[in-house]
């Protein structure tokens, strides 16, 4: 048997038969051939972000991080960039600026690898902006018997359309062609303002500039609203010591600290919610796009993300704050709220809808199940869509309907990957069986 694997969270393990670590699209072909004719399973793991089980398998594991390659820089205009799916988010935004160009738009952490942020539809926020997946105009997928397809917006579009977001049960992406935008900086200022009046005018606040979000402690008052704006300005970026205070004493050490306090005194929880909103601090800087889109995350937590249409996101709101004295332990994590916009990808949780995003998070180690139901409960009064990367108790049953292009997915599926070969138990819940009469 394999080494026990887990994600970053720790919440999700396996033990897989075989670990593989290939450098090629041929060495992954030779493993997904060798395990479809034993009839075996395959899953790929990349940085291990993901909250669910969607990367778990007690088949054959790949590991991509041999794949991080930057393969060519093209297109009409310079901005389309191959890179092999293993590559950190990270190692791509360096990559990226050295050669002056950059991500439109990016989530605030980084070390997902790009075909585990794309298949799971991870987003930043910005209310003319897609998610990650948007981005792709051409990938290279290994099928269910070891077949390379390969997809751009000229041969094989609709394969193209529906793989950029395949929660890796479509076949395992090698590469990936993103059109990427010359580099820029972002203007960045955090403010802390009053929940109500960010709430009276939502979607004028959420479209006030390129890329709005607000963190919210549920119960309080007020919010930090973070307005990035792009800019020609030069960078002006903190101190080194004022960042090392704000994103690594405040954000992860002391905050982290306060978190376990909390989780073994949860009467004080309250008390230390309002301390952390009360000693938030306003910032005010310009630096490099990624620089500020990203934060390092040292504090271990659960998350679970819905997105629901824009215009619903403030009575949500309202909602779950009103459900939280009656949970029967506190929340540890604020919300966090970002917006995004519309698009064609059947399987991504934006399709077809301009979307507002919640996201819940709890203290690793600290009940969070009473929490996150009640707040699925109020998620499906909009028909959420859960982040696909992230805890939800939804099944394919429930989550049907919620997809104008569900049977579009299915078919791709069941043409990709008859057998099963990239199924798990995460697949099998909320996609169904990929086998064709099964059960």
């Amino acid at each position: 048997m394999g080494v026990s694997t887990k994600n970053w969270a720790g919440n999700q393990r396996c033990v897989p038969t075989a670990v593989h670590q290939p450098t090629s699209t041929d060495g992954v072909s030779a493993v997904v051939r060798t395990a479809a004719a034993a009839g075996e399973r395959v899953k790929v793991i990349g940085g291990g972000h993901s909250f669910t089980d969607v990367a778990m398998t007690d088949g054959h594991l790949l590991s991509l991080d041999g794949m991080n390659k930057l393969l060519a820089v093209g297109g009409a205009d310079g901005c389309d960039v191959t890179v092999q799916a293993g590559i950190r988010l990270f190692e791509l935004n360096e990559q990226l600026a050295q050669r002056g160009l950059a991500m439109p738009n990016l989530g605030d952490i980084d070390r997902q690898s790009i075909a585990g942020a794309v298949s799971t539809a991870t987003h930043g926020t910005g209310a003319g902006l897609g998610n990650i997946a948007t981005r792709i105009v051409g990938l290279e997928l290994v099928t269910g018997d070891g077949s390379i397809r390969r997809a751009d917006e000229t041969t094989d579009p609709d394969l193209l359309r529906v793989a950029r977001v395949g929660l890796g049960a479509l076949g395992i992406l090698t590469e990936v062609t993103l059109r990427c935008v010359p580099a820029f900086n972002l203007h960045a200022v955090e403010t802390i303002e009053p929940l109500a009046d960010v709430l009276a005018d939502f979607e004028s606040v959420m479209r006030s500039t390129d890329h709005v979000e607000f963190y919210w402690f549920p119960g309080g008052r007020r919010v930090q609203l973070k307005r990035n704006t792009r800019t020609d300005a030069p960078a002006a970026p903190q101190s080194r010591a004022a960042y090392i205070r704000d994103k690594w004493i405040g954000e992860n050490l002391a905050f982290g600290t306060v978190c376990r306090i909390g989780r073994r005194f949860p009467a004080a929880a309250p008390k230390i919610a309002k301390l952390i909103t009360s000693s938030a601090s306003e910032r005010d800087l310009v630096d490099r796009s990624d620089k500020i889109f990203c934060s390092p995350r040292k504090v271990r937590f659960l998350e679970m993300e819905y997105g629901i249409p824009l215009e619903s996101v403030p009575e949500a709101i309202g909602r779950i704050n009103s459900l939280v004295g009656s949970l029967p332990f506190p929340p540890m994590f604020p919300v966090e709220v970002r917006v995004s916009q519309a698009d064609d990808i059947p399987l991504s949780t934006a399709h077809g809808r301009a979307s507002g995003w919640i996201a819940v998070h709890q203290y690793i180690g600290a009940p969070y199940e009473a929490y996150f139901q009640a707040v699925e409960q109020i998620m499906n009064d909009y028909d959420g869509r859960p982040h696909w990367g992230k805890m939800h108790f939804q099944s394919a049953d429930t989550l049907a309907s919620r997809y104008a292009e569900w049977d579009v997915f299915q078919a791709a599926r069941t043409e990709l990957d008859p057998k099963g070969t990239f199924a798990n138990a995460y697949t099998d819940r909320v996609l169904g069986s990929a086998v064709v009469g099964a059960r």
